[in-house]
This record gives C-alpha cells, sequence and structure tokens, in this order.
C-alpha cells in the first residue's frame, strides 16, 4: 500500500517495485532470428540499396519500398507528375536483380498489343493457330516498367490483369508461366472507371513521388550526368527465393494481428474499402520485411509500411499514418485519454468527499441545532450578521473508507508505473529497431519516437495527479470511532485489460 507519508508528501519517481508488470515488447531479447543465411542476405542487401540510392534526391523511400514489394513478388504504382525520376527508380530496381529481362514501354491511347506482347507469329498463323512471339516483351520480363500505365485502352489493362495478378500469359490455345517479378506502373492520376480501378487494386504498393523540395534543390543541381550506378552486386533470383522461403517461417504475433485487425474496422468505418486478397498481401509483405532483416517475427514497428498498402493517395495515406503514430507502441486500454478520464474521476471523487456535508446528532439521536454567522448570514441593510440555525457539518469518515480509498490509488498508480516501464521498453526497441531496419524511414521513425516520449510525459503527469488526489484522501476529517464501512470503489473501466 501507499503509505501515508509518502502521499502527504505527494510522492517523487516510480513506485520501486509494482505488484504487477505488463510484459515489456522486447524485439532483440524475444524475437527468434532466422538463420545464417539470412542475416547475409540482410548485409547484400544493405550494401545494394546503397549503391542503387547513388545520384538520387530524395527518392530513398521510395527506391527501397519499390525494392521490397519487388522481393515480396509485388508490384508498385508510383504517382506523381513527370520529371520527377519515376522511369530511374524502375532502371534501377532492374538492376537489383541480376538475371531476367528487362521491359520499358510508355503507353498512349493509340498503344496496341503488339507493343507489350509481341507481334504475331507467322509461322503460327501459317499452321492455323493464333500466337505471339513474346521473346523480348512483356510476358519474357522479370522486372517491368510501364509508363503513364492507365493510359491503354481497357482492352489492353484487361489482357494485363491476368499477367500481373496470375503471372501467367493468354497466348492464343495456351496459357504461358511468366517469370514476371515486379511490374513499376506510372501515372499522373488514378481514373475511377472500372477497368481502371480493377487494375489499380493489382498494385500493392502506392508510392506517390513528388519534386524535390526547396532544401534538397542545390544538391539537385551538383548531380552529374551519370544516369546508374557504375558498380552494383544484383540479387539473383535464387536469392529472392531464399528470402520468400524464409518468409514462410516467419510469425505474426497476436498483438500485430490485433492492430491489423483494429486498422481494417477503422478503414471500413472511414469507408475506405480494403479486400481480403490486399491483407493476404499485406500480411505477405510484412513478412518479407522482417525476413530479408533476419526476423522471425513481424513486430509493431514494421507497421509502418501500411500507409502505402492500404490508401490510394497521399491524403489518405496521410490519415492512416496519423492514426499508425497514435497507436504503435500505446496501447489503448492504457492510453493517456483513457487515463485521464480515470483520474479525473479520482479527483472529482475527492473533491465530492470533501464537500460532503451530513446532518449533525447530538449523543441522545437529537438534530443538534447551533447558531452560525457566514456570509450567507448578512443582513439586507449591511448592518451586521444575521443568525442563522445549522444542523449539518462536513462529513468525517472512518479509517476503514480512507485506507479502502488509498488501496485504490495505491492500485492505479501501480498499474500506472507497469504502462510507464512498458512505454519504455518500447521506446528502447523502436530505437533498436531503427538502427538495424533497411526498410524504416527516417521522419516516420522520429514521429513515432517523439509520440513515445510525448505519451510517457503524459502519464507521468497523470500520476502526480493520482498522488495528490491520494493526499486528499488521506486529508479526509476523520470520525472518532471506525463504523468499518467500505466505499464503493471508483469506477475504474478505463483501465480495463
Amino acid at each position: 500500500m501507499i503509505s501515508r507519508r509518502s502521499i502527504a508528501q505527494g510522492g517523487s519517481g516510480h513506485a520501486a517495485a509494482p505488484t504487477r508488470t505488463l510484459e515489456p515488447h522486447r524485439m532483440n531479447a524475444l524475437r527468434p532470428s532466422l538463420a545464417p543465411a539470412a542475416a547475409n542476405a540482410r548485409a547484400q542487401l544493405a550494401r545494394l540499396m546503397a549503391a542503387l540510392e547513388g545520384g538520387l534526391v530524395e527518392r530513398r523511400r521510395v527506391l527501397r519500398l519499390a525494392l521490397l514489394a519487388a522481393l515480396a513478388g509485388e508490384h508498385t504504382l508510383l504517382i506523381g507528375p513527370p520529371g520527377t525520376a519515376k522511369s530511374q527508380l524502375a532502371r534501377r530496381l532492374h538492376l537489383a536483380f541480376g538475371d531476367g529481362l528487362y521491359f520499358e514501354r510508355l503507353l498512349t491511347r493509340y498503344t496496341v498489343p503488339e507493343e507489350l506482347f509481341g507481334p504475331l507469329s507467322i509461322r503460327a498463323l501459317e499452321e492455323d493457330r493464333y500466337e505471339r512471339q513474346t521473346e523480348g516483351f512483356l510476358p519474357r520480363a522479370s522486372i517491368a516498367f510501364i509508363d503513364e500505365v492507365f493510359k491503354a485502352n481497357s482492352a489492353i489493362l484487361n489482357a494485363l490483369l491476368t499477367l500481373l495478378n496470375e503471372r501467367e500469359f493468354d497466348n492464343g490455345p495456351r496459357r504461358e508461366a511468366c517469370p514476371l517479378v515486379s511490374v513499376i506502373g506510372a501515372t499522373n492520376a488514378v481514373p475511377e472507371d472500372e477497368v481502371g480501378e480493377a487494375f489499380f487494386d493489382r498494385f500493392l504498393m502506392r508510392l506517390p513521388v513528388a519534386p524535390v523540395s526547396a532544401p534538397a534543390f542545390g544538391r539537385l543541381l551538383e548531380l552529374g550526368t551519370e544516369a546508374l550506378p557504375a558498380a552494383v552486386a544484383p540479387l539473383r533470383e535464387a536469392d529472392r527465393q531464399r528470402i520468400v522461403q524464409a518468409a514462410a517461417r516467419v510469425v505474426l504475433d497476436d498483438e500485430v494481428k490485433g492492430l491489423l485487425a483494429e486498422l481494417r474496422a477503422w478503414l471500413a468505418e472511414a469507408r475506405a474499402y480494403v479486400s481480403d486478397r490486399r491483407w493476404v498481401q499485406i500480411a505477405r509483405l510484412l513478412k518479407v520485411a522482417a525476413a530479408a532483416e533476419a526476423r522471425g517475427t513481424v513486430v509493431l514497428w514494421d507497421l509502418w509500411l501500411l500507409p502505402w498498402c492500404t490508401a490510394a493517395d497521399g491524403a489518405r495515406q496521410a490519415e492512416v499514418a496519423d492514426w499508425l503514430a497514435a497507436r504503435i507502441g500505446v496501447r489503448e486500454a492504457l492510453s493517456p485519454p483513457r487515463l485521464t478520464h480515470l483520474v479525473e474521476a479520482f479527483e472529482a471523487q475527492v473533491e465530492a468527499e470533501h464537500a460532503a456535508d451530513d446532518l449533525d446528532y447530538d449523543e441522545s439521536g437529537r438534530l443538534q441545532m447551533r447558531v452560525a454567522t457566514g456570509e450567507a448570514a448578512v443582513g439586507v441593510k449591511g448592518t451586521g450578521s444575521a443568525m442563522r440555525m445549522a444542523f449539518t457539518r462536513k462529513r468525517r469518515y472512518g479509517e476503514t473508507h480512507v485506507g479502502a480509498r488509498l488501496r485504490e490509488v495505491e492500485r492505479t498508480i501501480e498499474r500506472i508505473d507497469a504502462y510507464l516501464a512498458e512505454l519504455v521498453a518500447r521506446r528502447d526497441d523502436l530505437a533498436a529497431y531503427c538502427a538495424q531496419s533497411l526498410w524504416i524511414d527516417d521522419a516516420l521513425a522520429r514521429r513515432n519516437g517523439e509520440n513515445l516520449a510525448a505519451t510517457v510525459q503524459a502519464v507521468q503527469s497523470l500520476r502526480q495527479r493520482m498522488l495528490a488526489a491520494g493526499a486528499g484522501f488521506e486529508a479526509l476529517p476523520r470520525l472518532p470511532v471506525d463504523p468499518g464501512i467500505a466505499p464503493a470503489p471508483v469506477a475504474d473501466g478505463a483501465l480495463a485489460g
């Protein structure tokens, strides 16, 4: 129990040893690691990305997320105005994969299928077969860049749907397997017609690409003429498959699943539809991100990838990022708004108990009439104080009542202390995660760190208010004899869970 002396003095620091501690989110200590080969793959990826980022300005996040999508076998859509290095990003992504064909094409409303899928085979026509010569075209490519992807006619977009989703191409009477790893699409705007929306859904990663900012404009002017890095040690398809196989063993723990379920419900309430297929793809992407960093479990911080997979444009992605920033690392049951509600309930109870009056009885059980003066009894003419009869006095409380209130305060502070310890552990986890992550965005890492620091400060302030409430209960006037009556507890639903 909190000592009466410590409450009277206001308390300082945290409780020495809370009776119940919450399990900290210890990524390094508790998360299983994968085989050494995965650690080697992580080092190879780090060197590869450092080489690919050379000669680019403010494109680190876009390049890394496109590479992550490709590792997972998913497609990326770059959304932005012309001249923002979208084609450069696609060509660099091709350099990340050493084997396989790179295919690039600009689509217009006049584009014909032959430009993407290859010309008709004359020999096949002579044999009454309708087939295409696909060598050197999209059906034989591993990495492809399709610029102005929505400007093609609906016939071409429909033909692309199967290729992008199934990795198969209908060539005459046969359906051929394609070696496609990832398509990078580029567009200035996303159409709202039915075919365009279906094609848009095939891109798991939607990345806005903006012009270089004013602070970085000087760096842009200093870039050389070399379009691509001189030397890149690429991944082979076998390297990618090893990461994919390792990802199959990565675990989504209950905490991550719970937050994904909350985000799904929140998006549904906002009428932002995310298909079940896309959620399955998101889970696989998260596992690949963990496997590429030689981790065996998806952790909360991996969920920073979600805005670009769940929202269609920059504005809605910012809304998802805001939601995540307020939730990652902060459990809803112990969030500052709910703690504030609980603390206010205790403060209101202290005020009510200090202000409460009782009828004043004498030893024979009769109401005592006492003469009292005060501001309320001042004569109407201001000539003096009028007399009034009083039958009440300030309520007094037994030791049982006061002791029960102090135990409530003690239990609440212990839970707050445990939550503070959990927040500190989460903050340390974030720092450790950022130090080894291949994918984390620096700005988002700072934002999450600042959010955790602000939460710690807010909870510490609430702890001090709980100590003050305890001191208020300790100062309640006492009955000479304890009747042994315990009060109903202050509502503590805000700390459930």
